[in-house]
């Protein structure tokens, strides 16, 4: 869904970009008008562009002077009966080119005149412009009256000249403007949403169950820094309602096991089989009670009382802990490490409990005398049981499945809280289950 939207920059340049041609067609409009009845200001630049596009003909060089009409006029004024006429005189009054005939001298201002740098007659009113002016142009230090005249103007220049107007005054500018401010935006985005961006990775990697988790927003924006704010308020109320799930549960077992234990000691007092065969029942209970308690309490652990761990040495622990009670089941028990140490971060009393319940498992559900080998390696721990032979045991050989699956389940979750898998599977002797750190 997030890779289907829009980012802010594409939003924000799809709207810049539809309102500044949006205003460039309304100033277009403006311009357009402005300029279209303005028959005065339309004569002065049909003028001044008509002159100088006439003028870059002109070579001087010391005291030489040559004349080449330029491509972009020679249509118009490279004969005589276009509508439009030309002349083009020196400082000295020396003619350097000239499209029309003694008739039209008439219509420019006298050789004899010492012409002024702008000139400018309208010879009918309105459009389409009937005009004759002139312009003085410096080239090479050397002085040149361009004189113009059209008559209707059939070559509609005027368009050439609003159309030039248009593009100097309002596309290059507006388009620089554009480029401009878009750049600008999309710049102030990307920097603004830089430690947004941050702040979204880091909330991938944030640990619902780690109660100092939160997002670091000291670099945002405002709006955007109460969003972030928000979240970790949200993170505090979840540490909160772990903490108040931590003591439900403990309330929870105690409340329980304070009665249960209360029946037991009533049950010792009786001196009857079916006493012995009800404490066992307790037993089992109290047993079952435990590890649903303990499956309750995984679901408010707190990552941030991780710890590092040492693997060989929390082994030999839980192994010696439980050394005795599995030589009075009738089993055996041994451990081995093919390391000296193997250290990761993780809680060490859930990981105890993670190897108490494979050791005890081994031992409920395997007959007597069979062999429960702990091993462990780098971020590896196994638990195998190895049945006694057929003939050895008149206990049946098959191992037995958890019946409900409790304790199991606890070291499934252990394992996803840290990050880790269990993984069981059969060997020729026995079970093999493995808790894979790495």
């Amino acid at each position: 869904m997030s890779q289907s939207r829009p980012t802010l920059g594409a939003i924000l340049t799809r709207r810049i970009a539809f309102f500044a041609i949006l205003a460039m067609l309304l100033q277009l409009v403006i311009v357009f008008t402005d300029y279209y009845w303005n028959v005065g200001e339309l004569s002065r630049l049909f003028v001044e562009q008509e002159t100088e596009r006439l003028a870059a003909g002109i070579v001087a060089e010391d005291s030489s002077v040559r004349y080449a009409l330029p491509d972009a006029v020679q249509q118009r004024y490279q004969k005589g009966d276009t509508g439009y006429v030309a002349r083009i005189r020196a400082a000295n009054g020396g003619l350097v080119f000239q499209s029309c005939d003694a008739a039209c001298e008439d219509r420019f201002l006298p050789a004899d005149v010492n012409p002024p740098d702008f000139w400018l007659r309208s010879l009918m009113p309105g459009k389409p412009l009937s005009l004759v002016g002139g312009r003085a142009f410096i080239v090479g230090n050397q002085r040149f009256l361009v004189d113009i005249a059209t008559i209707g103007d059939p070559a509609d220049v005027m368009s050439d000249v609003l159309w030039n107007e248009i593009i100097e005054h309002l596309i290059v500018p507006m388009s620089i403007l554009l480029v401009l401010v878009l750049g600008g935006t999309l710049l102030s985005v990307r920097q603004a949403l830089r430690p947004v961006r941050a702040a979204a990775d880091a909330a991938d990697q944030i640990d619902p169950m780690d109660s100092r988790s939160h997002l670091d927003f000291d670099q945002m924006p405002r709006e955007v820094a109460h969003l972030a704010a928000a979240v970790n308020r949200a993170f505090e109320r979840v540490g909160a309602l772990m903490k108040s799930q931590k003591v439900l549960t403990s309330g929870i077992a105690h409340e329980i096991r304070t009665p249960l234990a209360a029946l037991k000691l009533e049950l010792g007092q009786i001196d009857h089989p079916r006493a012995r065969r009800a404490e066992a029942d307790l037993d089992d209970l109290v047993n079952f009670v435990g590890q649903i308690t303990a499956l309750a309490r995984l679901e408010s652990v707190d990552h941030g009382m991780f710890e590092k761990v040492d693997l060989v040495e929390l082994s030999s622990t839980v192994v010696a802990q439980l050394a005795p009670w599995v030589y009075d089941c009738n089993h055996s028990l041994e451990f081995f490490s093919q390391v000296e140490s193997s250290t990761l971060t993780g809680s060490p009393p859930l990981l105890r409990d993670a190897l108490r319940n494979l050791i005890e498992n081994a031992v409920k559900h395997t007959p007597t005398r069979s062999v429960i080998v702990v091993r462990v390696g780098d971020g590896i721990i196994t638990v195998e049981d190895r049945l006694p032979e057929p003939s050895s045991s008149k206990e049946p050989v098959s191992h037995l499945p958890d019946s409900l699956g409790i304790g199991l389940k606890i070291v499934e979750r252990i394992m996803e809280i840290h990050q880790a898998t269990f993984s069981r599977s059969r060997s020729n002797s026995g079970h093999i289950f493995e808790l894979n750190f790495r």
